[in-house]
Formats: C-alpha cells, sequence, structure tokens
C-alpha cells in the first residue's frame, strides 16, 4: 500500500475498518485524525477522532468531510480501541 495515496469516504471507512488511522489533509489542526473502535457488547462499532489536544471524542462526518477527495492514511494498521 502506498501511504502517499488518498481518497473519498468509501476509501477511509474501508482503510478505517482495516485498522488504519486516517485524517484529511484539509483539516486545520494538525496531528487529528481518526480511528475505530470495532464494536463490543453493549456497544456497536464507531469512529473516534484524536483533537489537536489529544482528547478521544466520538465524531460524526460532516458534508465537507462527506464530499471531500483528500482523506489520507496517517499511521496503521493499529490497534486503537480502548475499550477492549
Amino acid at each position: 500500500m502506498n501511504i502517499d495515496e488518498q481518497g473519498g469516504i468509501g476509501w477511509a471507512v474501508k482503510h478505517l475498518l482495516d485498522g488504519y488511522t486516517v485524517a484529511r489533509r484539509g483539516w486545520n489542526g494538525r496531528g487529528m485524525f481518526l480511528y475505530y473502535v470495532g464494536p463490543k457488547e453493549p456497544f456497536l462499532g464507531f469512529a473516534v477522532m484524536v483533537t489537536v489536544q489529544g482528547d478521544h471524542v466520538p465524531w460524526l462526518c460532516s458534508q465537507t468531510d462527506l464530499f471531500a477527495t483528500d482523506w489520507q492514511i496517517v499511521n496503521g494498521p493499529e490497534v486503537m480501541n480502548p475499550i477492549a
């Protein structure tokens, strides 16, 4: 896999599910990225954003993020699952 490749939201979700961390080149905050927390009772799977301050928060996709084509891999595959 070429770590310099980028794609749309479907591309980003596929890589999240494969254990990679992803981010948008267009995000203003440096160091922000997403990772996926897989399902574990009683939780369903969800995306988490790591903020500039290093906080981990649940993430919802904006319209801008949904249609962006500048998603890229940050790291991975890694296991980042605080619920496990």
